[in-house]
């Protein structure tokens, strides 16, 4: 007998949270928010503020990454098209916004004071001799370094809104579970009018956690693995660099 009440019990509370989740799903969000307690009115509130500041971050990133694989391959292929150096303007000007601009002026600026400053040109050809080549190599690591913390700006704030946010919404799930108990203690009788307040405020925060969550996370994922293969470029980049320079001006 006790075990057919268990069984009773569970198909009943199945068909309460499935329905509820087809409420969730089709019911008009307004109306869910009027039957939603001050507390999960909050959690949901603190869940939107999070969600337009991981979309704005994410908008500014894609800005800021977009097509940055185009535009560094383009630059690659100016720099090896060429038997000498160019000047960093001029290939900023033809290239545009690739973070490797910035290294290579870096290790063009060095360049340029050892054989001989402006009376010598790097461009220009003049035949100075290079002094010392790590020096070339640590200015362009030093650029490409503070290229990588500019690039990761606000990637620590995607991960935290990816981390934090269900957890948010899992106390917003939890609160519900609780005011559906207490509507069992006030109604005395398990009934789908007691508990569908307390259960539709927990699929609510639950799926507003998620909301908030998903995009972040994927977003996270996608702009650190560009970053990161941004980073091995300029690094491989500033080893060709001083390869190229010795070759050119150690003799």
């Amino acid at each position: 007998m006790l075990r057919l009440f268990c069984l009773a019990q569970n198909f009943f509370w199945r068909k309460t949270i499935s329905g509820l989740a087809l409420l969730v799903f089709f019911a008009n969000p307004f109306t869910l928010l009027e039957q939603t307690s001050g507390v999960a009115r909050v959690i949901l509130g603190l869940l939107l503020i999070l969600s337009v500041f991981s979309w704005a971050l994410i908008l500014q990133k894609f800005s800021q990454l977009g097509g940055i694989e185009a535009k560094t391959t383009k630059f690659l292929q100016m720099f090896r098209a060429g038997r000498g150096l160019s000047d960093p303007n001029t290939l900023r000007a033809g290239v545009g916004g690739t973070p490797l601009i910035s290294v290579y002026a870096a290790g063009y600026r060095e360049l340029e004071s050892q054989i001989g400053g402006a009376n010598s040109r790097p461009s220009s050809g003049d035949g100075g001799k290079l002094r010392n080549a790590n020096a070339v190599g640590v200015e362009m690591q030093v650029a490409a370094g503070e290229e990588v913390r500019r690039l990761e700006k606000g990637m620590s704030s995607l991960a935290t809104i990816a981390s934090v946010s269900p957890f948010i919404g899992l106390f917003g799930t939890v609160w519900g579970v609780m005011d559906s108990f207490a509507g069992l203690g006030d109604a005395g009788a398990a009934s789908l009018r007691a508990v569908a307040p307390g259960i539709s405020e927990a699929l609510v925060t639950t799926a507003a956690g998620l909301f908030a969550a998903i995009p972040a996370l994927i977003a996270y994922n996608h702009y650190l693995h560009n970053i990161r293969s941004v980073a091995a470029r300029m690094t491989d980049f500033a080893a060709e660099f001083v390869a190229k320079v010795e070759t050119l001006y150690s003799s």
